[in-house]
């Protein structure tokens, strides 16, 4: 990977309730057909609520200030309505769901998608021609169902073993723990939480016995509702949803709690936020927005806009922190906000 820019230890499961969860509104497609010259974004589940809430923030900022001319951002759901039409003038595409579909749209001949939202950091696999641009800090942990059979805490190692199927029941973990066979779920294929959270509890060989197919961050799905589910969570979309207010009908967690990765825990209940340990863990992401580099590196009206929003001294890093906090990530610092990466 070639950088082109600067760049609690208590065991026990985060057992917030989720009572009741209060509507986001900011998760949503965009209200009107962006204009054609307009920047558009598609991708990842975990960073569309906080990229839906900069596009309003940053429209309202241009108008603010008078700008009528300069092209505005708009963010559309990794799910909804089966195709989009991301733009004036563009044809329809199926609708990107998750990281991986995001940037295989970017990278479509012909594509009028802008940007490709992105909870993974780059592959060896990923096109050179893109750049990943750093915007904030997010860490994945697993979750299981508040009462169920799930300990408060297992290693890397145990989750590899779930996942690869060498570990089947709760008994191979403590003769404490239920006589019950362990139901591990990955989300769909293209998730970049997948991905991530495979790549940190050891690259396992995925197992028959585990099912995917859940959307990420969405505890509510039915069929993770059993006792015996593990589950891997966002930790920032879990605080959006249960102390942000930002939580949807289908985007909450349901039963499902947040549990720790050994002695790690992935919440300061104190300041509810990612806790620092975890987060500077294998644990820990760096969340990006995806461009290509000739559009990035352009001098016309379409790379200046580009880099105004998510550029070093784009709208983001400099205005962005407050939406940032509020959907659970951690800012990055001044340095490292808007850094580019290429695979």
């Amino acid at each position: 990977m070639r950088k082109t820019a600067a760049k609690l230890l208590a065991v026990a499961a985060i057992a917030t309730s989720v009572a009741t969860v209060a509507a986001g509104a900011a998760v949503a497609d965009p209200a009107v057909t962006p204009a054609a010259a307009d920047i558009v974004s598609v991708g990842s589940d975990t960073t569309q609520a906080v990229s839906t809430q900069f596009s309003a923030d940053y429209n309202a900022y241009l108008t603010s200030i008078g700008d009528t001319t300069s092209p505005r951002y708009y963010s559309w759901d990794a799910t909804g309505s089966a195709t989009i039409t991301p733009k004036s003038g563009a044809s329809a595409i199926t609708r990107p769901n998750g990281s991986g579909a995001g940037i295989t749209e970017l990278n479509t001949a012909g594509s009028k998608v802008d940007v490709a939202r992105s909870s993974r950091a780059p592959k060896a696999t990923d096109p050179a021609s893109d750049i990943f641009v750093a915007f904030a800090k997010d860490a994945v942990t697993w979750s299981a169902k508040n009462g169920g059979h799930a300990p408060a805490s297992l290693t890397a190692a145990q989750l590899k073993g779930i996942y690869d199927c060498s570990i089947t029941n709760w008994t191979q973990i403590s003769a404490t723990l239920p006589n019950a066979t362990i139901k591990p779920w990955l989300p769909q294929a293209n998730s970049g939480t997948r991905s991530f959270f495979l790549t940190a509890i050891g690259n396992p060989t995925v197992g028959s016995c585990v099912q995917d197919g859940p959307e990420e961050n969405e505890g509510v799905d039915s069929r993770l509702a059993g006792d015996d589910t593990v589950f891997p969570y966002s930790v920032a979309a879990y605080l959006s949803q249960t102390v942000g207010g930002h939580g949807t009908p289908t985007s909450n967690p349901g039963s499902l709690t947040l549990r720790n990765v050994g002695t790690l825990v992935p919440v300061n209940t104190t300041t509810n936020t990612i806790n620092a340990p975890f987060a500077a863990s294998a644990f820990g992401r760096v969340v990006y927005n995806v461009v290509r580099n000739a559009e990035w590196t352009a001098t016309d009206a379409h790379g200046a806009a580009l880099r105004n929003i998510f550029g070093p001294s784009g709208w983001i890093c400099t205005n962005g922190t407050n939406d940032i906090k509020s959907y659970g990530f951690l800012p990055l610092s001044a340095a490292a906000c808007g850094t580019t990466t290429h695979s």
